[in-house]
């Protein structure tokens, strides 16, 4: 009998790695994010806000990061999960989820292991910097 589970979590340099590579791509498109990387648990690990990014972004970013580590698919995913069942649809009250796009799940050897969150630009903007940051690291 199996009584313990192994968590795979991201490490503190695979954070920092994702933010030394966000906040690349965020100044090579001329642009200041606030990004966040969270563990497993859901659990800020890591955080960067860029000069002059907007402070409504601060708490976008850690909970587009706690959204894709909470649940296992890009904040982006959200909307179409929703749509069409009233039911499933109440969980879009649940304080800190965010159902656009900028949040990635982090997965290590196909298990989750934290989120990413971007904010600071239009959410399309925030996924090209959380996209270029889990490919700068190998986790695309």
């Amino acid at each position: 009998m199996q009584l313990g589970l192994t968590i795979t979590s991201i490490s503190l340099q695979g954070a920092e790695a994702l933010l030394d590579a966000a906040v690349a791509k965020s100044v090579a498109d001329g642009k200041v994010m606030v990004i966040a990387v969270c563990d497993a648990a859901g659990n800020l690990k890591a955080f960067r806000r860029m000069d002059g990014s907007p402070n409504l972004s601060v708490d976008i970013a850690i909970n587009k990061a706690w959204t894709a580590s909470s649940y296992g698919f890009p904040t982006h995913g959200w909307g179409a999960f929703l749509a069409g069942d009233e039911g499933v649809r109440q969980i879009a009250h649940t304080p800190r989820l965010v159902t656009f796009g900028g949040g990635y799940p982090i997965m290590i050897d196909g298990q989750l292991a934290g989120g990413i969150g971007v904010s600071g630009g239009h959410y399309t903007e925030d996924m090209a910097v959380a996209e270029a940051a889990l490919a700068a690291v190998g986790l695309a």
